[in-house]
């Protein structure tokens, strides 16, 4: 009688994504999950993130977990307060806190690394202010644009962030994302960008070599972290 050898298949992990936002967080798993969001907002710490989406979590079951920042991060870690939501962000141990091991990245970069397919692409995230990072060749780099100047004293966030779009409207608005996208792209010279974040529906047309960005490639961003053995974080 022969003997067959036992192979053992080694199950891919399930990941738990969870994209923090100005005014929503949401969260998705891998294995096939639904998205789920909370309200978020500008008193909201890590902390207390993490205790409004535990009913969210407690029956879902995953392995390891990325988390989208708004802001940048260091060493795995949020590396400053965010613009548009509470303190206690800056050096919150997610992992010890959740138990699982945890990637996190700049919530842009997620995105990005969600709506990648090769090149030099730039992401730009028109949200409750302005998200940008690049993916050059498969190394993905946050940026922080948000915050040069632009004209009369305001900043690419003041021009395209939600404060502009209910201040000046969409027709004014509109004209300063193009500005403002025409002037990021002859600057950093990408072969194409996604134009992402939850005000891109405001558009009706895009600008020159630009696509247009689904907000549910976060999660599969947040996938990828843990998947792609190619990309370069």
């Amino acid at each position: 009688m022969t003997k067959t050898k036992s192979r053992t298949e080694v199950a891919q992990p399930v990941i738990l994504s969870i994209d923090v936002g100005g005014s929503h967080v949401k969260v998705m798993t891998s294995d096939g999950g639904t998205e789920q969001k909370i309200e978020s907002g500008p008193s909201m710490s890590a902390g207390a993130m993490l205790d409004a989406i535990a009913p969210l979590l407690a029956d879902l079951n995953y392995d390891v977990v990325s988390i989208g920042y708004p802001g940048p991060v260091r060493n795995n870690r949020a590396f400053a307060e965010p613009v548009n939501l509470g303190s206690g962000w800056a050096g919150f141990d997610f992992e010890h806190s959740l138990g699982k091991p945890v990637k996190v990245v700049n919530d842009a970069l997620m995105q990005a690394i969600g709506s990648y397919d090769g090149g030099r692409m730039l992401f730009l995230g028109l949200g409750t202010g302005l998200g940008s990072a690049m993916v050059l060749d498969n190394v993905a780099q946050p940026l922080e644009l948000a915050h040069l100047p632009h004209k009369k004293g305001r900043t690419f966030e003041d021009s395209v962030g939600e404060a502009s779009l209910k201040k000046r409207g969409k027709k004014k608005w509109r004209g300063h994302v193009f500005d403002v996208v025409e002037q990021i792209k002859a600057a950093l010279q990408p072969d194409y960008i996604v134009i992402g974040g939850g005000n891109v529906d405001k558009l009706d047309e895009l600008p020159a070599a630009c696509q247009r960005g689904d907000n549910t490639r976060a999660f599969e961003g947040g996938f990828r972290l843990w998947r792609d053995t190619s990309l370069i974080v």
